[in-house]
């Protein structure tokens, strides 16, 4: 796949949207001098070549109730398992992310939950999972930087 070639009023847009993404095209069509027309154009191409994927909503979960982040890792009885596991790991929406690794665990989860009580229930449906050999659980004290924007920032920059 070829790489996409970004000119500056695409970058610009990117950077707007990076900040904003429920900003309006007139708005930024407004800021960098040209037509809504061109903005929407330019997205859509971005879009189509698959720079931009959709958009993200940012919640408060402490305010909804959910402020409890546990790290937890899992190990399988056999790596040919991580698919299954995965598939049964995803039925579980307090599992917001997992990833599979190297080194000690094979599969790296996030999870959400209300309390310690509610995090020992999600822990121990992840337990519960046929090929989990045990989990290992690291609480988050503190969430202190989750900040994607800084880096979509810093990818463009070195673009030029």
């Amino acid at each position: 796949m070829s790489k996409f070639k970004l000119d500056e009023v695409d970058h610009q847009i990117l950077d707007m949207l990076i900040d904003n993404t429920r900003i309006p095209f007139t708005d930024i069509a407004k800021k960098l001098l040209i037509s809504a027309g061109t903005v929407h154009v330019r997205v859509k191409k971005m879009e189509d070549q698959g720079i931009i994927m959709g958009s993200s909503l940012s919640l408060d979960y402490e305010k909804l109730g959910y402020s409890f982040i546990a790290y937890v890792g899992v190990f399988l009885n056999n790596t040919s398992q991580t698919k299954f596991v995965l598939e049964r790991i995803n039925e579980i929406p307090y599992v917001t992310v997992a990833h599979v690794t190297t080194g000690k665990f094979n599969i790296f989860c996030k999870i959400r939950a209300k309390d310690t009580k509610h995090a020992k229930d999600v822990i121990f449906m992840l337990d519960d999972i046929d090929g989990v050999y045990r989990t290992e659980t690291m609480i988050s004290l503190e969430e202190s930087i989750n900040d994607k924007k800084r880096l979509m920032h810093t990818i463009f920059q070195e673009l030029d």
